[in-house]
Parts: structure tokens; sequence; C-alpha cells
């Protein structure tokens, strides 16, 4: 049971790392909390859900598409919502307030559009569990924690290993700096919300399959904020950390405590974290000198 449990917890926190890591991103190199990443999560699921069941053209096309269809939906957010805030040098409650009218907009969309149905994937991985060591553990939980891990570990090489990876970790430092160092801020911009983007589509499979496909399901990332916070705002390590440790301790609380009590526990977390460790568990503490 134990084992079982601690399986399932790194899958939630697995996919809850992939939607934090795409906060984090953006939060590193603009200074803001993008909610619209939510609803590009939702539309993500949407895009993997039509192909798979429409086109039936397989897990692995869902899959692709959902991720480029995500990538390319948060780079058309970034253009036409945030890049004329950014020109203007707008402050960061803009870009926050935009990124919440953005975030109804989209959704009012697909209610308008596509509607308020529920929709389930058809059926992926198998149902039988897989026995280890007298537990019982999902094929969906497995593939999720392989799939969160192995996306994960790629963004740290992309991001240790190549120019355009250490001009992100230059930006998110300081983008005057880097600006003027040659580095052309709105290529990396969008760079960086393709990335987000394409966590944005991955995470969204795996949530439309354990769950459902619906329009306010992008609500969720809630928790990856959660993750985000607990983490650190901006640390991408700490994103990570902070994803699987709240997909941990949440599935413990269900498990052993009270399911009812799960998202109480998450909330208090951060109203914890935020009085006695605002800058997170690997978050930067910066002062404002004038």
């Amino acid at each position: 049971m134990f084992l079982q449990t601690l399986v399932t917890g790194l899958s939630i926190g697995g996919v809850y790392a992939l939607m934090a890591v795409g906060y984090s991103l953006v939060f590193s190199i603009l200074n803001f909390s993008n909610f619209a990443h939510g609803t590009i999560i939702m539309l993500g699921a949407y895009v993997g859900y039509f192909i798979i069941s429409n086109l039936k053209l397989g897990f692995t096309f869902s899959l692709v598409g959902a991720i480029i269809g995500a990538a390319i939906l948060a780079v058309l957010n970034v253009k036409l919502a945030y890049t004329p805030l950014i020109n203007r040098r707008a402050s960061s409650l803009y870009l926050m307030i935009t990124a919440m009218g953005v975030s109804i907009f989209l959704e009012n969309m697909v209610y308008v559009t596509v509607g308020s149905h529920f929709y389930s994937f058809p059926e992926i991985f198998k149902q039988t569990s897989i026995k280890f060591f007298n537990s019982d553990i999902s094929p969906l939980d497995l593939w999720a924690l392989v799939f969160s891990f192995i996306s994960i570990y790629g963004l740290h090489l992309f991001l240790t290993k190549t120019k355009l990876g250490t001009a992100i970790r230059a930006a998110s430092y300081d983008m005057t700096i880097a600006s003027l160092n040659g580095v052309n801020m709105s290529r990396l911009i969008s760079v960086v919300f393709i990335l987000a983007g394409s966590f944005a589509g991955l995470a969204g499979i795996f949530l439309g399959i354990k769950y459902m496909v619906y329009p306010t399901m992008g609500w969720i990332t809630n928790k990856a904020y959660i993750a985000a916070v607990i983490g650190g705002l901006g640390s991408l390590p700490g994103a990570v950390i902070g994803g699987i440790l709240l997909g941990v301790i949440e599935t413990f609380v269900s498990v052993y405590i009270s399911s009812t009590i799960r998202d109480v526990f998450s909330f208090s977390m951060v109203i914890i974290f935020l009085v006695f460790l605002p800058a997170g568990l690997m978050g930067r503490h910066l002062e404002e000198k004038v």
C-alpha cells in the first residue's frame, strides 16, 4: 500500500512539476505569474483528445499534437497579449491582469465553440495493474512519471548545455544586461513561451487521461502555482521539487487521512511558506536598492 501510494504521488507530483516549470520559466524572465498557463494546459488536452478520438491517430500523434498545439497557442498568447505591454515597459501587475483576462476569454471561447461537456480519453494504457512488491502499480502512473522526468531532464540539458539555454539563464538574472550583451529578448521570450507551452501540452495530456477533459480543468493548475511557490517562483529546480513534494504529500493525506482535506492542506502549505519562507525552498532573496 505504501509503495503504491508513493508511486501515485510521484506521478501526480511529476505532472504538477511539468505545470510548475511552465510557471517558473515565464516568471524567471518576465517576473509575473502567467495565469493563462492553466488555460493553455486545458487547450492542449483538448487538442490531444480530438486527435486521438476524432482523427484516430493514436497516442503518439495525440501527445505530439498536444505539445505542438499548446506551444503555438502559448506563442500567440505572448505575441498578441503580452508583447505590446512588454514593449511599453508596463508593470508586472498589468501583465498579470492581462493573463487573467486571456484565461477567462479562452475558457469562455471553449464553452461557446465546444460546449461544457466532459470528454474521456479512449483506453490507452492497459487497466491491468503491475504487481511490484505486493503493490498494484498503475501503468498510467508509471508512464506519467517517466515522461515527466525525461522532459524535465531534457529541459535541464537544454538550459545548461546550449547557448540559447545560457541566454535564458542570463536573462533570468538581468534582462537588461543580457540584452546589452547581444541577446535578442523578443526571440528569447518566444522561446521561453514555446518551452512553457510544450510542458503545458504534455501535462494536459496526462491530466486528461487520468481525469477528464473539460473547460475548467485549467483551474487544477492552481496546484502547480502552489508547487512553484513552495519551490520558489522563478527557480526551475524549485518548481520540480515543489511539484513532487506537493503530489506526494497530497496523495498520502488522501490515502491515510482524508481526501476531503487534501486541498485544505495544500493551500495551508502556501500560507505557511508565504509567511515563514516567502522565497520558497530554492528561490532567490532579492533586495531592491534605491
